[in-house]
């Protein structure tokens, strides 16, 4: 649902080897100021360029008048399930979730201790990429092994890309000129990373990604679902260690492994030029979003709207179109025309006669932290 308190907020994206900053002023619709640091290594320092940054006389922002800090958590697991103010007791918690999101998570936490001392007296907010799907069934959530093992290890379908999906919750039913209550959606999040979510009157009743952002679509690097018996057969006939399967399927899969390409731009060029391998490698990635589209309609029911967004979702005509072919039956009928190009605002990319609406909305992540941000703390 969403929020409408006014504040500046300082929104911190910490990866492994980057980070990404905003100011949000929530009263207005673009960015005070915004930026990227990559090839980071102290993440400590990472903040002070930030702040150095955002001091200059042409930054156009005040720090003084910071609200709050937010920062995106990859991992709540079972322990955080909304916006959580971080004091020293919740830093520790977080720091327990290490072995859920292991290749994440130390940069989040290591951007929130930075920050924390840079802005000591400024309260600074967790915002959790998983919290948004806590809203699922037990049946919905629970994996079919022994529970007793699933419970001491905290083995369940968690979700990824919740801050994304939590600002389409509510800005795709805004540009349907409707209410979050009124409509059922499929959101498909399509970037490096990808993955789809069932909404029912705005709260998520199913996702692709699961104990970690592995499980699902095809990705640029990761294979998405997978018999989980691929990982015995490579241990045994390829003699590869746990962390060689773990390195193949997170990194060397997906687009990448099919294609050569991990970017969806260079897949559809080669694929244009007639190379078999794309081809078939855009097939695939298709193929799976369909069949996610299938599997949450009947979970669904009734289905009003099918949104795309993300980097690929947002940009490539081609894999809206393809995504969506041969769904007429289930009401959905794309408009090429209406389709063709990038898309920088909310489009309507279905036909008039299509009963499903299908929408390209871009995300904006950001702006969803600093408004859960400055909600927690007012």
């Amino acid at each position: 649902m969403a929020v409408n308190y006014i504040g500046l907020a300082l929104v911190l994206n910490c990866g492994s080897s980057s980070v990404k900053y905003q100011v949000v002023d929530t009263t207005l619709d673009a960015p005070l100021a915004s930026g990227l640091i990559e090839r980071v290594t102290d993440h400590g320092q990472a903040i002070r360029e930030v702040i150095e940054s955002l001091n200059a006389p042409d930054s156009g922002v005040d720090l003084s008048k910071i609200t709050v800090v937010g920062h995106r958590v990859l991992h709540g697991g079972e322990e955080f399930s909304a916006p959580t103010i971080i004091d020293d007791e919740v830093e520790r918690k977080i720091t327990l979730l290490i072995p859920l999101g292991p290749l994440h998570m130390p940069a989040n936490l290591a951007g929130i201790a930075a920050a924390r001392a840079a802005f000591p007296n400024t309260p600074h907010v967790a915002i959790f990429d998983t919290a948004y799907f806590q809203t699922m069934s037990e049946a919905a959530y629970t994996y079919a092994i022994d529970k007793h093992i699933a419970a001491e290890h905290s083995i369940r379908r968690y979700g990824f890309h919740g801050t994304s999906y939590a600002y389409l919750s509510h800005e795709a039913p805004r540009v349907m000129g409707k209410r979050p209550d009124e409509v059922n959606i499929i959101a498909l999040h399509l970037g490096n990373g990808a993955s789809a979510c069932a909404m029912r009157a705005g709260r998520a009743i199913d996702t692709s990604m699961g104990l970690t952002p592995l499980a699902g679509l095809v990705m640029g690097t990761r294979t998405g679902d997978i018999d989980p018996a691929v990982a015995f057969h490579l241990g045994r006939s390829a003699g590869m260690t746990l962390d060689e399967i773990d390195q193949l399927f997170n990194r060397q899969s997906g687009m990448l492994g099919l294609t050569g390409y991990s970017d969806m731009r260079d897949v559809e060029k080669a694929a244009a030029e007639g190379s078999h391998d794309a081809q078939l490698g855009l097939e695939i990635y298709c193929r799976r979003i369909r069949g996610y589209v299938g599997q949450y309609y009947a979970q669904l029911g009734h289905v009003d709207a099918i949104v795309f967004t993300a980097g690929v979702g947002e940009n490539s005509d081609v894999v809206r179109l393809q995504s969506l072919v041969g769904l007429s039956e289930l009401g959905i009928v794309m408009d090429p025309e209406r389709n063709a190009g990038r898309k920088k605002q909310a489009t309507l990319v279905s036909a008039d006669e299509s009963r499903v609406q299908v929408w390209a909305v871009p995300t904006n992540e950001e702006r969803e932290i600093a408004l859960e941000s400055i909600a927690a703390v007012s």
